[in-house]
């Protein structure tokens, strides 16, 4: 078949509807429409008129245009082929290859489509320029997702590594810090009297409590963070696969590409209280003990607190007394990088206070020390 080649589509359309026509009609003064556009036109009509030249007709019922019927079907079966043959995405409407993009409606659109009255006086461009201006609106977004993404991933290192030192063996791991702190624990009540019975029992419970819990929150967290980069990954992927998709694929999913993108999460943050506080079980044992015997303390020790241990620093405590001491190492000690962890080589005590007046005694063997107060919600770094 030949007409479609060698007949424009517009002379092969109805000059009211626009489309191709259906049942043509001929006027005397040789213009054609479709039956029915021709009849709903007349109707408003008081007498009977060519809608283009306004020539009044003399015939209500004007005789069939069988040739350009002919020629419309001819034209309406290629393009039903030439859709059913190749992979090209055509006009829904008009069948039509989508060459503009109307930048009103944000859709692709065929040369019909555009001169149609729904989209007659929008703002069109050619469907290469749409897809460039897209993808480089949505390359910014996309970018960003992926830099949430690395952070995401480191968070989620830090997570996994402080994961791994609570399974792994070793004097720091939450396993090994809970049998510590129970044989210590179980040590101070053996230097006092026996009817404290219960309330080591107690402590040890709340160790316990505290171990299994602290567990959970972790294992809960890595689950958390692996959704959230699962979801991130899945975004950018939808995002990259768009950028790759066929330009009027690309456009048609536009909307809600950038809508996936508006969701964003929040930045990751690094589980704080992830290690036993055995200041918390082990702080201020004896004097607890003492204080519940009702006997006369006449100073209260400075306990310090293992988790906020500088790496460089090595800390011995004895939990029970008060001859708690801090050497400089020299060598970085294997340690997890929780967020209770300070910098500057210094450790905190475990309990701290709101008011009062206080004074320090320490022992000291080396002219080069330090020693200070931290307030409430200080950068610890």
């Amino acid at each position: 078949m030949a007409c479609e080649s060698s007949l424009p589509e517009e002379d092969l359309s109805c000059p009211v509807c626009c489309d191709i026509f259906k049942d043509p009609v001929l006027l005397s003064c040789s213009h054609s429409f479709c039956k029915a556009c021709l009849q709903e036109f007349w109707k408003e009509k008081e007498w009977q008129e060519c809608p283009v030249c306004r020539r009044r007709s003399s015939r209500s019922e004007p005789p069939n245009n069988r040739a350009l019927k002919n020629l419309c079907e001819a034209f309406l079966q290629e393009r039903r082929q030439r859709a059913s043959a190749g992979p090209q995405v055509l006009c829904s409407l008009h069948g039509e290859k989508l060459k503009l993009f109307c930048l009103e409606d944000k859709q692709p659109i065929c040369v019909v489509c555009r001169d149609s009255r729904k989209h007659k006086k929008h703002d069109c461009i050619p469907i290469d320029e749409a897809v460039q201006e897209h993808k480089e609106e949505l390359k910014p977004t996309l970018k960003s997702l992926q830099e949430k993404l690395e952070v995401f991933k480191k968070v989620k290192l830090t997570c996994d590594e402080t994961a791994q030192h609570i399974k792994s063996s070793g004097s720091l791991s939450l396993q090994s810090q809970a049998e510590d702190t129970e044989i210590k624990i179980k040590q101070g009540f053996e230097q006092v009297h026996q009817f404290l019975r219960e309330e080591e029992e107690a402590k040890i419970a709340a160790l316990r409590e505290e171990e299994e819990q602290k567990s959970q929150t972790m294992k809960a967290k890595i689950e958390e963070m692996s959704g959230q980069i699962s979801s991130l990954s899945d975004t950018i992927k939808a995002i990259e696969k768009e950028l790759e998709a066929e330009d009027i694929s690309f456009l048609q999913n536009y909307n809600a590409t950038v809508k996936r993108t508006q969701c964003p999460l929040p930045d990751p943050e690094r589980v704080s209280g992830a290690l036993i506080d055995e200041a918390k079980h082990l702080g201020n044992l004896k004097f607890r003990i003492w204080e519940k015997m009702q006997e006369i303390v006449q100073y209260t020790p400075v306990v310090l607190d293992p988790n906020t241990v500088h790496p460089k620093l090595l800390c011995f405590m004895t939990w029970v007394g008060y001859d708690d001491c801090v050497i400089w190492g020299g060598e970085f000690q294997q340690r997890p990088d929780n967020p209770e962890r300070l910098g500057q080589g210094w450790v905190m005590a475990s309990e701290g206070y709101t008011s009062g007046t206080h004074s320090w005694d320490m022992e000291i063997d080396d002219e080069f020390w330090f020693a200070g107060i931290q307030g409430q919600g200080q950068d610890q770094s």
